[in-house]
């Protein structure tokens, strides 16, 4: 395998697939958009982005479990974007269950199974 192809293989067994909302702020924009993160790794992530971006533009992202990140946009293409970071996160973070309280909305909450009595008592 030449090194280039061990590169792309290494990379792409360091992603995350998953599927969440997230808010991105486009350079010259001022309100955020939502966003779908399909994947996210320590270095980026690829989004749903229905315009086009230019590359290597700077852009803003708060995602769940991370906060606030600052990335450039390192390619685009027919409604998908890919954002390197500024700096590296714990792609785990994201994944992590967040809230629980009575401000949490239920969507977001874990879910928990009901504790139910035995039949015929």
């Amino acid at each position: 395998m030449a090194e280039n192809e061990q590169d792309q293989s290494d990379r792409a067994g360091q992603r995350d697939s998953l599927l969440l909302m997230a808010h991105m702020t486009l350079d010259g924009e001022t309100v955020p958009r939502e966003v779908r993160v399909r994947n996210i790794s320590e270095g980026g992530l690829m989004a749903e982005l229905p315009v086009s971006a230019e590359i290597g533009s700077p852009v803003a992202l708060e995602l769940r479990g991370v906060g606030p990140i600052s990335g450039r946009i390192a390619w685009c293409t027919q409604g998908r974007v890919g954002v390197a970071f500024d700096r590296q996160i714990d792609p785990k973070m994201v994944r992590k269950p967040v809230g629980g309280g009575a401000s949490t909305p239920d969507y977001a909450k874990s879910a928990t199974v009901p504790k139910t009595k035995p039949f015929g008592r």
